[in-house]
């Protein structure tokens, strides 16, 4: 958009020359702006090629006056998502790079390297900036270490969440330079898994410049993230800090009976998480946390509690009461040792988690041995085995919350497929089965569990009940602390045109897409038209359905809707052509096209049986395709970009029908195309719960 192509970049050079005039000789400031074109492929979401064009980098150099061989580089995007301010991601990290050059180049003391500063301008369009920057920028080729500054969240502590690749000594100098350090390589190898739909410009700083860095970021109110509410005034200031074996039968015996219990317990979880799901009720928990523990931590509980009560009654009948206790927390350390070797097997740097669980019991068993072997827990025993489990208790207390805390805002992004119940239910059976693995041996050493069992038991039937009741409901437009539901509608007509280009059918309609479970449930009685009769249908003959997907995130997305609009018809419509069709060696046709419209496309690719897309002008060349067999461009271009030219070659078989499918998404995201008058009007009428966010597209089918 004109605010971030113009506005943005004028405010940042204008700080920027405001500090060039304040520094000192010792040092050397040079400014460049940069506007690259290229294309790439990532196995990022369901895996797409992207392509961009003029888009804007602004890139400070700060050199030791005499100049420097190497630099390090700091990165910032100050773009945001359509429709939000962006002020956590990015800008609080531009600001914070601003006040660092500014700081520096005061210093009459010269730098020993020289620091490039980069403030990117596509970050948000999937990392391309910082694609044009490291593969393009002649500065790029100086650069031996970065740091990413990024967000997930608003304030709080600023988390290392990857370092690397090798080179450990970056995590060294962070932690002698950090005041108050806070870094996880549990939190890395939970991002670099996969598992959370987001990636950041270190995937691009290691993939395509083989450069180490440290990616850092705020995870703090992840609620807000890519919302309206991502404002400057919610960014608080000081954001800107773990035996001998009796009876080899009765160890594997306990061994097996505490692993069969955790598999009774995760069971009746999630079968509690799926009826709570498949009522309707899924999410209740999404702005009071707590629920979600009253209802499934205490079924956890109460589920290990009554499975070993059990085996205690009927199995151990006639079993010494602190053998039992102490053969079953052996088998709970044993659990952890060999947890312990086959994480380190597997080179995991998680493995110390697993040290925790053995050192600090072990310790405790030999500090305690003789008290294990005495008649009952007496208070000694029980305050003495309390203060050996404080450390690895404590640590995985603060680890829990700290995933709880990114994890649960993003089951309300998580697409319609995945049961967010489920998923949260899951990690709550696993942290009650880590916190209660060296307790479940002062189930064989009390005399009852029943006031325990009643406890737990009314706490999750009320709980139940309650949410059963719908009384707690998933979304909030609290100002100060919203939790709001995402929803994205667009405003779309599609055109499908045959093999002789004539159109075979059109429509136009609102495609609307919840970004969670519950989809629109919550909406139909505000917005009655919108509901389970207007689903929207998959018209099997084109790439993706026959939808305007800005990203390829359809396996996320099963459900949506679509209803009937007027046709709408952009003062800028994309313009579409032609430009050549070869014969090439090997059975295969080059077809070569032009195109223009407006700052974001998605082109998608379909061959025909019998065809398959071989090559294209795009990437390393070789295609890359989506989740399903069709293939997915990103394209995205500043304001100013020559019409885009790119051409597929196929290996083919003469076909009746064609040999390939491509279509063509024109997304308007801002300016006069961006809204119609009835999108405008669809989105008043949704509750102020919802972040609605709304575009015009148009959806153009082509076969060849």
């Amino acid at each position: 958009s004109p605010e971030n192509e113009v506005l943005a970049v004028n405010y940042l050079l204008e700080q920027i020359r405001a500090i060039e005039r304040e520094s000192t000789d010792a040092h050397k400031i040079s400014v460049d702006i940069q506007r690259p074109t290229g294309s790439f492929s990532i196995d990022f979401l369901g895996g797409f090629t992207s392509y961009y064009a003029n888009i804007t980098n602004v890139i400070v150099k700060l050199d030791p006056r005499n100049g420097a061989e190497y630099a390090v580089l700091s990165n910032c995007h100050f773009d945001s998502v359509p429709n939000t301010p962006g002020a956590s991601d990015d800008a609080v990290s531009c600001a914070v790079m601003l006040e660092i050059l500014s700081t520096l180049s005061k210093s009459s003391e010269p730098l020993q390297h020289a620091v490039i500063f980069l403030f990117n301008g596509a970050e948000e369009n999937i990392l391309q900036a910082s694609h044009g920057f490291i593969t393009q920028h002649e500065w790029a080729k100086s650069i031996r270490a970065f740091i990413n500054l990024e967000a997930a969240g608003v304030g709080g502590k600023e988390l290392v969440f990857q370092t690397g690749p090798e080179n450990p000594w970056l995590v060294q100098a962070y932690v002698v330079a950090a005041k108050h350090p806070f870094a996880s390589v549990v939190a890395q190898e939970i991002f670099q898994s996969g598992i959370i739909p987001a990636d950041t410009d270190f995937r691009i700083y290691r993939d395509f410049g083989n450069v180490p860095g440290i990616d850092l970021a705020f995870i703090e109110n992840g609620y807000i993230y890519h919302t309206e509410y991502d404002t400057s005034d919610r960014i608080l200031a000081d954001s800107i800090q773990r035996a001998a074996i009796h009876n080899l039968k009765n160890f594997f015996t306990a061994f097996g009976l505490t692993l069969i219990s955790w598999v009774c317990t995760l069971v009746t979880v999630l079968i509690v998480a799926v009826f709570v799901s498949v009522i309707g009720r899924s999410l209740s928990w999404y702005t009071h946390f707590y629920v979600s523990v009253f209802l499934y931590g205490t079924a956890a509980v109460a589920k290990l509690v009554l499975v070993h009560t059990l085996a205690k009654k009927f199995f151990y009948k006639n079993t010494n009461e602190q053998y039992l206790g102490d053969t079953f927390f052996d088998a709970s350390l044993m659990i952890w040792s060999l947890a312990l070797a086959m994480i380190t097997r597997m080179g995991l740097c998680s493995a110390f988690i697993c040290m925790l669980w053995v050192a600090f019991p072990l310790l405790a068993k030999l500090m305690i041995h003789k008290e294990f072997s005495q008649k009952g827990a007496t208070m000694k025993f029980v305050t003495m085995y309390m203060l050996g489990m404080f450390v690895p208790y404590l640590y995985m207390m603060y680890l829990s919350w700290t995933v709880f805390e990114m994890f649960t805002p993003i089951m309300g992004r998580s697409g319609s497929e995945i049961l967010p119940d489920v998923v949260l239910a899951g990690f709550i059976v696993v942290i009650t089965m880590i916190l209660s693995s060296y307790f479940i041996n002062f189930i064989y050493l009390v005399k009852s569990t029943k006031t325990t069992l009643i406890t737990l038991t009314t706490v999750f039937v009320v709980t139940l009940i309650l949410v059963c009741s719908g009384i707690f409901f998933p979304y909030s437009s609290d100002v100060a602390n919203p939790k709001p539901k995402r929803v994205f509608l667009q405003h779309t007509s599609r055109r499908f045109h045959d093999l002789g280009g004539n159109v075979v059918k059109s429509d136009s309609g609102i495609w609307i897409n919840g970004f969670d479970y519950n989809g629109i449930s919550h909406i139909t009685p505000h917005v009655p038209e919108i509901n389970d009769t207007i689903r929207t249908p998959c018209e099997e003959q084109a790439p993706f359905c026959g939808l305007p997907w800005i990203l390829p995130v359809h396996f996320m997305f099963r459900k949506n809707w679509y209803l009937p609009a007027t046709e709408i018809f952009p003062k800028s419509p994309i313009h579409f052509k032609v430009l050549s069709k070869e014969l090439m060696p090997w059975n295969s046709v080059r077809l070569s096209f032009e195109l223009s419209g407006p700052s974001h496309m998605s082109l998608y690719v379909r061959p025909h049986e019998g065809s398959a897309l071989s090559k294209w002008s795009l990437g390393d060349g070789t295609p890359v395709a989506s989740l399903g067999g069709d293939y997915f461009v990103f394209y995205s271009h500043g304001l100013q970009a020559t019409p885009w030219h790119f051409w597929v070659e196929l290996t083919v078989k003469k076909h009746p029908d064609g040999i390939v499918s491509l279509a063509i998404a024109a997304h308007y995201f801002f300016g006069e195309d961006q809204k119609s008058p009835q999108l405008y009007a669809l989105l008043e009428r949704f509750p102020n719960w919802t972040f609605s966010s709304g575009w015009s597209c148009t959806y153009d089918l082509f076969v060849f």
